[in-house]
């Protein structure tokens, strides 16, 4: 049975696209098991969907991007600035994902991805997966054809916290008035402004405050309290700031209407008058839409690949 590490010497050479595009990293003479067409005036591109336990992983070195670049970079043979790498979003150090989604070119077509998707895997550290890799149209950008981004708070309410959830999950022993945070959930729904709800970013970008959000559910399942929220897109540390207050709200500490004034003031500084700062290991990204016309897959362009079942050939058992 082939492990995914000897999977990832299984991908075809590839031709560079320049006499200077050199690959960082090298690989071992590969087999013609994916075939490819060159084409130097054509660009290719390719999205994945990705989950990963955040645990490890901060906003600068090791991140998430540099160790999937850095398998991209191996199993292509291309450099890192060919490949333009863009992810859908960035997730704060120590958040998890089940559908974070990025985008990368190359200037040839792959006839297969099975291969491609078992090799990327097969370099990846094991807290990182790839779970879906697929052929993108041109219109298609992992950042801006965005439609909605889904994201889920775990909070396990016990006086004892689960051993097998403490990565997961925020630990909180008081008793939750559930029924008071999903009343003061719904005054998040909407389009407002969130400027009260956002932490200082080192990004020099700046963000436009007004957000839409489309749903924000509070789930109890037994001990564990799971908040899913739904927006056009979210400032930094937004959702782990609702959270936070809404966490606060389910103590009784404050009433729920006191939502509506906090967004009115848009002033962070009102913000932490009532709330406290919320880790992140409980927020993870579980998915995120986009634009159906840009997920249209190109002509000519191989099948998306969920990965591939290992088979036995040929039984090895001696039966008597």
């Amino acid at each position: 049975m082939m492990t995914y590490a000897a999977a990832a010497a299984l991908v075809a050479p590839f031709p560079s696209p320049s006499p200077s595009s050199t690959s960082l990293l090298s690989l071992n003479s590969a087999v013609d098991v994916v075939e490819v067409q060159p084409n130097q005036d054509s660009v290719y591109k390719w999205r994945l969907v990705l989950a990963y336990d955040g645990t490890r992983y901060a906003e600068s070195p090791p991140t998430v991007q540099c160790a999937v670049e850095k398998a991209l970079i191996q199993t292509t043979k291309l450099p890192r600035k060919d490949l333009q790498l863009v992810g859908a979003s960035r997730t704060d150090a120590g958040v998890h994902a089940w559908g974070q989604v990025a985008h990368f070119v190359t200037p040839f077509n792959y006839e297969n991805l099975d291969r491609v998707h078992m090799a990327l895997n097969g370099l990846l550290p094991s807290d990182i997966r790839v779970r879906e890799t697929s052929p993108a149209s041109a219109e298609f950008h992992a950042r801006f054809s965005v439609k909605s981004k889904i994201y889920h708070y775990k909070i396990y309410s016990d006086t004892i916290m689960d051993p097998f959830q403490r990565r997961f999950a925020y630990h909180n022993m008081y008793k939750l008035n559930t029924a008071a945070m999903r009343e003061a959930a719904k005054y998040f729904v909407g389009k407002h402004d969130f400027t009260s709800f956002e932490n200082a970013s080192h990004n020099d970008r700046v963000p436009d405050p007004v957000k839409h959000i489309f749903r924000f559910d509070v789930k109890e399942m037994g001990a564990l309290l799971q908040l899913e929220v739904e927006g056009s897109g979210f400032l930094y540390r937004q959702v782990r700031n609702m959270v936070a207050l809404l966490l606060q709200i389910g103590k009784e500490a404050i009433p729920p209407d006191i939502v509506p004034y906090i967004l009115a003031s848009r002033d962070r500084k009102e913000l932490a008058k009532y709330s406290f700062y919320l880790p992140p290991h409980g927020l993870c990204l579980v998915s995120i839409n986009y634009n159906e016309s840009h997920l249209l897959p190109p002509p000519d362009c191989p099948a998306k690949s969920f990965g591939m079942h290992h088979t036995i050939r040929k039984c090895k058992v001696v039966y008597y």
